[in-house]
């Protein structure tokens, strides 16, 4: 079976975690390296995060540091949901992973360059580290397969009215990637709202009973306890995992082809990913935007995931 080569640029964070958690030992993908910017925390504590996720799970994957802010806007963090180190709940034993020295763009860069163009760039965070290797380099656009973000809305934000936060921390660099032609699906907060970690879920993720799955549930303690507080819901939603859960299996996700353009000159909507739901404008489709999530599908498909870290152990 060919595996789906792909790179997670990512902003760790609860739901960025479990991302990783899915790509790292998924058959049917080749993780070739986790890219890290700042977003839901300061550079300085979101790579570290990825670096503490990885050697948790045991798996030998490279972490480079990329963008530490956005191309243009002030630096925004999500302390709120993601708690002071960006990953506030479980305790993670001494860090011994090390940080790749090359930059995240240059190491985005030279592995898209030296491809077949089989490569998908997959972002749960802001844009801003595939934003500026698009720019810096533009010969690696034509060799991107597809780009899969968890990001944006059609509807509300949750930041603010317009604007969902991965798009909002950095729309400028959004705005770029939105217009480089390359395909793209947009999985946004339309489905992955949907996917609420209630305490069932967390329940019988934890009944797995290995070391990765105790890592989800001290995860999924703290971020459905800052979603109850802030949003009001029983379970926190997971956003980012289902941007991997989708290339894992295609029939999860509904998509509808639509034009995608980003606010990044309205005041009130800076942000927004204004998506032309009914063709209205009569422009060609810039991106496959998720419309309806299979959520017990999705369920199992993270269940399988935090499984095969107990057939590793057997």
């Amino acid at each position: 079976m060919d595996r789906r080569k792909i790179i997670l640029d990512c902003d760790p964070g609860h739901d960025d975690a479990v991302a990783i958690m899915l790509a790292a030992r998924e058959p049917s993908l080749e993780l070739l390296g986790v890219m890290v910017v700042a977003g839901n925390q300061t550079l300085e504590n979101t790579q570290r995060n990825a670096r503490n996720v990885l050697q948790w799970i045991g798996a030998d994957v490279p972490v480079y540091a990329g963008c530490s802010g956005p191309m243009v806007r002030d630096k925004v963090i999500a302390g709120d949901i993601h708690g002071s180190t960006g990953l506030d709940g479980p305790v993670f034993p001494p860090l011994h992973k090390e940080l790749e020295p090359e930059h995240a763009v240059q190491f985005l860069i030279r592995t898209l360059l030296d491809s077949q163009g089989d490569i998908t760039v997959v972002t749960t965070g802001p844009m801003t580290n595939l934003a500026m290797a698009l720019r810096l380099e533009p010969r690696i656009t034509e060799k991107i397969a597809r780009i899969v973000l968890m990001g944006g809305s059609i509807t509300n934000g949750n930041v603010t009215p317009a604007a969902e936060f991965n798009i909002l921390a950095d729309a400028e660099a959004a705005s770029v990637c939105f217009r480089s032609g390359r395909p793209i699906t947009m999985v946004g907060l339309d489905v992955t709202r949907k996917a609420l970690c209630y305490p069932e879920i967390v329940e019988r993720m934890g009944r797995i009973g290995n070391p990765v799955s105790e890592l989800f549930v001290a995860l999924m303690d703290h971020f459905c306890k800052t979603q109850k507080a802030i949003f009001g819901w029983e379970g926190g939603p997971l956003h980012d995992p289902v941007t991997i859960a989708s290339l894992i299996d295609p029939q999860l996700l509904t998509l509808k082809p639509m034009n995608v353009q980003i606010d990044i000159r309205s005041a009130q909507s800076y942000g927004r990913t204004n998506c032309d739901f009914y063709g209205y404008l009569r422009l060609p489709p810039t991106a496959d935007v998720a419309v309806d999530i299979d959520v017990p599908r999705f369920w199992d498909i993270v269940e399988r995931g935090l499984r095969r870290y107990s057939e590793e152990q057997a």
